[in-house]
């Protein structure tokens, strides 16, 4: 895979799933379009490296991952917080609010958060989600039985935890 054209294929085949994964990952659609803009450029520079066509989209999903336990680990200095609001204009549209299984998701820490995101919502094995975010499948286990065990803590019984929905972009 070395092309323009084959890369610009794999993006539009693949960026609706890969932003629902990062839409799980940050609780915010205007951050995980970032996130994947930001994981679609640092591949578009190695996309010649890539040689196995089947690869690419556990590669890119790595790399989103990644990215987003980076952005958690840096500080965020552009920001200045002020104690008054700026107005906002007529026309900008609100936050989009999210539903209680990705709000519930939100308040995971963004290790756990990852493996829960891509145990069940990518439907990856403990090896595979191991062998993504680089650790142990011990590791793995302990982290989504906690995180399954916070979340049905939050959520009750008749909450649907369906991580594909309306919510999710």
């Amino acid at each position: 895979m070395s092309s323009e054209a084959e890369f610009a294929d794999f993006v539009e085949q693949w960026s609706p799933a890969l932003l629902r994964v990062a839409f799980l990952l940050t609780g915010d659609r205007w951050l995980a379009e970032d996130l994947l803009q930001t994981s679609l450029l640092k591949t578009s520079r190695r996309w010649s490296r890539l040689a196995d066509p089947q690869a690419a989209y556990p590669y890119v999903r790595r790399v989103l991952v990644t990215t987003h336990a980076g952005w958690r680990r840096r500080r965020r200095v552009g920001e200045v917080l002020t104690d008054r609001l700026p107005e906002r204009a007529a026309s900008e549209a609100g936050p989009v609010e999210p539903g209680r299984a990705v709000a519930a998701l939100a308040t995971l820490p963004p290790r756990m958060r990852a493996v829960v995101v891509l145990r069940y919502h990518e439907d990856l094995s403990e090896a595979a989600t191991a062998a993504a975010l680089g650790c142990s499948v011990g590791s793995v286990k302990s982290q989504a039985s906690r995180g399954l065990a916070r979340l049905r803590a939050l959520l009750s019984p008749s909450d649907d935890l369906v991580l594909q929905g309306e919510d999710v972009p």
